[in-house]
């Protein structure tokens, strides 16, 4: 009988054992591995696309009842890789005057589109533009073409029998028309929350007709606040991007914010109302005269399907 084989020393079954582990740095390693793979995976579900509209920025202080919902995007071209992050605040340009914006904007702009602002009927002209931007109710990308960035509130006036009011026509000072076709619709002013832009609306262009001569049913001044009842559900806000038809080859970046509402004292039939004074609280008196700007509104009631999303 042959002698059993000598028993492996201590010492070599401890070497054979760690030789089929991984040393502590591979360990180390693959944990760091799995932990970028997971966050990386993470990162990817919360990343914004940016959309082609620059620097938007929304009111900051929007009333706490208005439910306001995820933002969606109408357009449904791709965004350039150039796109600012949609967070940036708007780099303002100070244009000392309607003349020097004119020259910023030559030649950014298709030339026989710029040639025809202020010429072509419903388009406005430069001092139109320019009170825009001083105002701060709208701004201008740095870019070829620059892209026009504004903040609307349209309201959806309800009235009897399932209608709405709907602005069909405008009469501009220049003696022009043009066609509208939408619900009552008012660039918002700086840090103006939704509903305070809406009941503004309300009042500056169908004012003369709810108002009237002032006189309110026991002597008093009528209020639009008294007589505006806006609906808390209602709340709605998308972003068109689409070339103005203001200002013929500028691109535009529409934040529209919708609210519902119900106005006492409206007509049941078509009516116009007219505007008092677009520009009357601008500081450019003199620039705001060779403005073109809104003399009297016409308004008609039609079905919820037929107004235009």
């Amino acid at each position: 009988m042959s002698p059993p084989p000598p028993q492996q020393p201590l010492s070599n079954l401890h070497d054979n054992l760690v030789v089929g582990l991984p040393s502590l740095p591979d360990l180390v390693l693959t944990a760091l591995s799995v932990c970028l793979l997971f966050t990386s995976s993470a990162s990817k579900s919360h990343t914004i696309t940016a959309t082609r509209c620059p620097f938007l920025s929304f009111p900051p202080n929007p009333r706490r009842f208005l439910k306001i919902p995820a933002m969606s995007h109408s357009a449904t071209s791709s965004p350039s890789p150039s796109t600012p992050s949609l967070f940036l605040l708007p780099r303002r340009h100070n244009f000392a005057s309607p003349q020097s914006l004119s020259d910023w904007l030559r030649p950014r702009l298709p030339s026989d589109s710029f040639a025809s602002w202020g010429i072509k009927p419903g388009t406005k002209n430069v001092h139109n533009l320019w009170l825009e931007l001083a105002e701060g109710e709208t701004s201008l990308a740095d870019s070829t073409p620059p892209i026009r960035t504004v903040q609307v509130v349209t309201v959806r006036v309800a009235g009897k029998h399932g209608k709405f009011l709907v602005e069909s026509h405008q009469e501009l000072s220049d003696g022009n028309v043009r066609k509208r076709g939408r619900p009552l619709s008012e660039k918002m002013k700086p840090n103006e929350d939704p509903e305070s832009a809406a009941v503004r609306a309300i009042r500056e262009e169908l004012g003369s007709v709810i108002i009237g001569g002032g006189e309110g049913r026991e002597g008093g001044v009528i209020e639009v606040e008294d007589i505006v009842r806006i609906d808390p559900n209602s709340y709605e806000m998308r972003v068109e991007e689409k070339v103005s038809d203001s200002y013929p080859g500028l691109p535009g970046c529409y934040v529209l914010h919708t609210v519902c509402a119900t106005v006492e004292g409206l007509p049941e039939g078509d009516f116009c109302t007219y505007e008092v004074d677009e520009y009357g609280e601008s500081e450019e008196k003199n620039l705001a005269d060779k403005a073109v700007s809104v003399k009297k509104h016409y308004w008609t009631w039609v079905s919820a399907e037929s107004i235009k999303p």
